[in-house]
């Protein structure tokens, strides 16, 4: 017997329309994506500030903040790579419909995941920002220390190294951040965002 057989979701009686009218704008899951040091968490942050003082609700899921939880059970194999993305859009999903702008800041290097996220949470509510940024300006910047490591064969499954990154082929949101500023690429973001949103 099938375990699901006896989950029966209840209906609740606030629904996603009530919320967008009390809001005054549609929830979205601005979904970033790009290697280890490419920016995507400071460029979260920085457009969450921007959306929070918009007065809009939103959240960020970063990467390493959910794996010293939520997802603190999972390695980085090509199977909890995989299941690690899967829980990230089911937690964004729930997020999206109580109303809240989501932003996640993960590699999510398959493209097969990304479009399972997109999927989940509706093609009108996903937002795919590509921060596309070279493996060597990467490498450079190495802020933890990751890619030394990976490269001294310490850290296994290691994207862009030994474990393929797969580039978005028609992302949303196209940012180019080699040589920009945060504030430059930021304003990129925004400037083909906020008609999503509004």
């Amino acid at each position: 017997m099938d375990h699901r057989e006896n989950i029966i979701p209840h209906d609740h009686a606030i629904k996603l329309e009530d919320r967008i009218r009390k809001n005054g704008y549609r929830p979205k899951l601005i979904w970033f994506t790009g290697l280890s040091g490419s920016g995507k968490s400071t460029l979260a942050s920085a457009l969450e500030t921007f959306l929070y003082n918009q007065g809009l609700n939103t959240y960020i899921l970063d990467g390493d903040n959910i794996r010293s939880g939520l997802n603190n059970d999972l390695d980085f194999g090509d199977a909890s790579r995989k299941e690690n993305i899967r829980r990230i859009a089911e937690v964004s999903k729930l997020f999206v419909d109580a109303g809240l702008v989501v932003m996640t800041a993960f590699i999510s290097p398959f493209r097969e995941d990304r479009q399972m996220a997109r999927e989940l949470v509706g093609e009108d509510n996903f937002i795919e920002v590509f921060i596309d940024t070279p493996l060597e300006v990467c490498e450079q910047r190495d802020v933890k220390g990751l890619y030394a490591k990976a490269r001294a064969g310490k850290i296994p499954n290691f994207t862009g190294i030994d474990s393929p990154f797969e580039r978005p082929e028609n992302p949303d949101i196209h940012v180019e951040t080699a040589g920009k500023s945060v504030e430059v690429s930021l304003k990129e973001i925004i400037d083909q965002l906020l008609s999503k949103i509004k």
